[in-house]
């Protein structure tokens, strides 16, 4: 089970720390994924989204300033996001944990553990 669990990753996060941190205590080790380092691609966020059951404006860190130069808002749609997240990673909403075909966001870290 735990070589499906992955988490997009940003150590520099507490919140991303936090949820890493609440799975390794669970005894799971989970891919690490540190999409700074390694941007996720269109068809991955198009599939977070999917997993997650959100609105792809849920997904963005609206008060990055890469959103306000992406000219996002509310009313952007769905490939304008998936396209501004794939160009500046930092607008991805972290972290977000993939356990198969569900997906959480870390915030507060323990909604993770619904997925898992």
């Amino acid at each position: 089970m735990n070589c499906q669990i992955r988490i997009f990753h940003n150590p520099r996060c507490s919140k991303s720390r936090q949820t890493l941190q609440l799975l390794k205590d669970r005894g799971i080790e989970p891919e690490v994924i540190e999409y700074l380092e390694q941007p996720p691609t269109t068809s991955e966020i198009s599939a977070l989204i999917d997993k997650l059951g959100i609105r792809a404006h849920d997904l963005l860190r609206s008060k990055e300033k890469e959103y306000t130069e992406a000219s996002l808002s509310s009313e952007s749609s769905r490939d304008e996001i998936i396209e501004a997240i794939a160009a500046n990673p930092i607008l991805l909403e972290r972290p977000v944990v993939v356990n198969g075909d569900k997906a959480a966001i870390g915030r507060p870290p323990e909604n993770v553990l619904k997925i898992l």
